[in-house]
């Protein structure tokens, strides 16, 4: 897999484009991009219950996890939600482990509210535990 399969802009709803435009901005990666899309007092619960509050946290969390790591990014889903409009981001991430051995298919879950034009919350869930636990061996 060599490219993002972003979803049109002209096809998204507001929420939703500026949920997709953070996730661009998260992959290249350039935290201070990502961050024009967050309030500046976001919650951003990260894979294994780690907290954030700006999105250097989970790109600095992912350069000690993968050598790289994309999103396929496939669907959006919004709706209301008690704490807002909410947006879920699901996909795949593909990349390269810090052992040079490349991976794809790995599925993630991003779930994130938006009010007035920015990401409030970010909660973030994906399959890389449940993929190292398999690479050493360890399997259901």
């Amino acid at each position: 897999m060599t490219d993002t399969m972003i979803p049109d802009a002209d096809s998204l709803r507001e929420e939703a484009r500026i949920v997709r435009d953070y996730l661009e901005a998260s992959m290249v990666p350039d935290p201070e991009r990502a961050a024009t899309y967050m309030a500046k007092n976001v919650t951003i619960t990260f894979t294994g219950g780690r907290m954030y509050h700006h999105p250097s946290g989970p790109a600095g969390f992912n350069a000690m996890r993968y050598k790289w790591v994309k999103k396929d990014m496939r669907q959006f889903d919004v709706a209301q939600g008690a704490e807002g409009t909410v947006v879920y981001s699901t996909g795949y991430l593909y990349g390269e482990w810090h052992d040079g051995t490349a991976f794809e298919g790995n599925r993630y879950v991003d779930r994130f509210v938006v009010e007035g034009g920015k990401i409030v919350k970010m909660d973030v869930w994906n399959d890389s535990a449940e993929r190292i636990l398999t690479a050493r061996g360890i399997e259901a």
